[in-house]
């Protein structure tokens, strides 16, 4: 049944200001970004998107979690293609770690760095930083124990690895938001490959690649 032309509108509008709200956000910060800002880059008035999101931060939250639903969509029908959990796993860290080449989406780890600071001070923020975060655990999990089922990786803690792995990932997110000349994406991604294969016992060695998806962008 397709919706209303209506609905259809409005879901329109609401997405065409979640994307402005990112936009914004990249260039400016969660804390400098204003209704007036998004509006203005939405081409449509402060008025009409507070009726949309009622206050700022419910704004940018679901800006937030607009960008982590397409990532995660993407990322759903990519890992669905490979066969075998090692590959979907190397897919995984892959689109945590490596650029896009071309489409890029406005948002970025930059404003991760921005939800994880505002995170420590307001607690809606705190709570759609938590559900990121589990999901984010899940999926990793979830491909160990498929990969564990089908005997490609050794025993282990699904749990725990999807933990452990998460938390590295995370900390080379500071490090490519930051552009640091040290740990650049290439080299991330190799050493979190690295671990995640001596944890799980399975063999891997880096080749080139290209990714078409980065968690957040």
């Amino acid at each position: 049944m397709s919706l209303p032309a209506t609905e259809v509108g409005a879901d329109s509008r609401r997405e065409q200001m979640l994307v402005a709200a990112l936009d914004v956000i990249a260039e400016r910060g969660f804390p400098d970004t204003r209704i007036s800002d998004v509006a203005t880059a939405a081409g449509t008035s402060p008025a009409l998107v507070i009726y949309y999101f009622k206050t700022r931060d419910q704004l940018l939250t679901e800006a937030i979690r607009y960008s982590e639903d397409r990532w995660y969509d993407v990322g759903t029908r990519r890992i669905a293609e490979i066969e075998t959990a090692a590959g979907r796993l190397e897919a995984l860290v892959a689109m945590s770690c490596l650029p896009e080449e071309e489409g890029n989406e406005p948002a970025s780890w930059v404003i991760w760095l921005d939800m994880w600071a505002q995170a420590a001070r307001h607690p809606e923020v705190a709570r759609v930083r938590r559900e990121f975060d589990e999901h984010w655990r899940r999926t990793i999990a979830d491909v160990v124990r498929d990969g564990q089922k089908s005997g490609e990786f050794s025993d282990c803690d699904a749990t725990e690895f999807a933990i452990t792995l998460s938390a590295l990932l995370d900390g080379f997110a500071v490090q490519s938001a930051l552009a640091d000349p040290t740990v650049d994406n290439d080299r991330a991604f190799r050493i979190s490959m690295e671990f995640a294969s001596g944890q799980l016992g399975f063999d891997w060695k880096p080749k080139r690649r290209q990714a078409r998806a980065r968690r957040g962008a």
